[in-house]
């Protein structure tokens, strides 16, 4: 069973209460010990911009101000110093529980699946965070040949890349997948400028798997005598990404893997006009597997990292 956020009971009422995200949590706790957003940074393996958007984000939901300005930094309010002392006991007895009652905490080998183009653009430069969380878990990533394949007998989970339509397996959708146009700056350059979609046609289009994700933006886009099976097809996204930073084409990409090349200059958006994708990111579990020890902790961490990246990049982009 997958969980969609944990509820604790009120004593002696049938009420529930939401309880913010544990990297949120986490980031609080650790602001209030070291005093400053970029030690937290440091201890938490995050950026300064990932650990403030973390604390903004437990102030929308607590409904009150935990930070405030002071001088050129910002400090605890001292109704979040009352907060952060609390929350800091309550993560020390979730630590002490885990190893009373989990023999050590959550531990153990699990191996994931995952796309190599999620893997390698997303997943491989958070995964840290969920090591210093789970240090007694033995973690590997593997990697399918195909995007949808979650037949591996060796893997406890998949991240796959699909419509969703895995029968006999649990599976929950991870992120919406919204593709556009991604190019280099100096391809940008040398074609002088993108000024209408037609444009695209001038040089290389650049495909992920098949031929699809081009097609239904030209469609969208209403460009004319289009090929859109013309240009390069790769396998996975990693290659689409190299192809497009070295200036040999367009490639149809999503901002989520495609976020670090966007943030570096590295690629650029030529256009405003993104197509909802018809397959996405699930996590895809074998039913027999479904009670491994550690699938719900890997979960929690998974969404709840994924979610602030989506905010994060509504932030960026508008």
């Amino acid at each position: 069973m997958f969980y969609h956020f944990l509820q604790i009971p009120f004593t002696g009422t049938d009420r529930h209460v939401r309880v913010p995200s544990t990297q949120a949590l986490r980031a609080l706790d650790s602001f209030a010990r070291h005093g400053s957003v970029w030690r937290a940074a440091e201890e938490l393996h995050l950026t300064r911009s990932a650990v403030s958007h973390q604390l903004r984000l437990l102030e929308r939901e607590l409904g009150f101000d935990v930070l405030e300005r002071v001088g050129k930094g910002v400090a605890l309010t001292a109704r979040g110093r009352r907060y952060a002392h609390d929350v800091h006991k309550a993560l020390a007895m979730l630590g002490d529980a885990g190893a009373q009652y989990g023999g050590g905490g959550i531990g153990g080998s699990f191996r994931v699946s995952c796309t190599p183009g999620f893997a390698s653009l997303w997943l491989c430069t958070h995964i840290a965070a969920f090591q210093d969380m789970y240090p007694d878990v033995s973690l590997s990533i593997l990697t399918p040949r195909r995007l949808d394949d979650v037949s591996s007998p060796d893997a406890d989970a998949f991240i796959a890349f699909g419509d969703g339509n895995w029968p006999n397996r649990g599976v929950e959708l991870l992120c919406d997948v919204q593709f556009t146009p991604l190019c280099s700056p100096s391809l940008l350059n040398r074609l002088g400028g993108l000024s209408r979609p037609a444009d695209v046609l001038r040089t290389n289009l650049l495909h992920l798997g098949d031929h699809e994700d081009w097609a239904r933006w030209l469609s969208l886009t209403k460009v004319e005598n289009a090929d859109p099976a013309s240009g390069i097809v790769f396998s996975d996204m990693n290659l689409v990404f190299s192809a497009a930073i070295a200036g040999q084409g367009i490639a149809m990409g999503d901002e989520l893997t495609g976020r670090k090349a966007l943030a570096e200059g590295r690629l650029v958006r030529p256009f405003d006009i993104a197509i909802r994708a018809p397959r996405s990111y699930y996590l895809v579990v074998d039913l027999a597997k479904a009670d491994h020890p550690v699938l719900p902790a890997f979960r929690d961490w998974l969404c709840s990292s994924l979610a602030d990246a989506a905010a994060e990049a509504r932030g960026a982009y508008g």
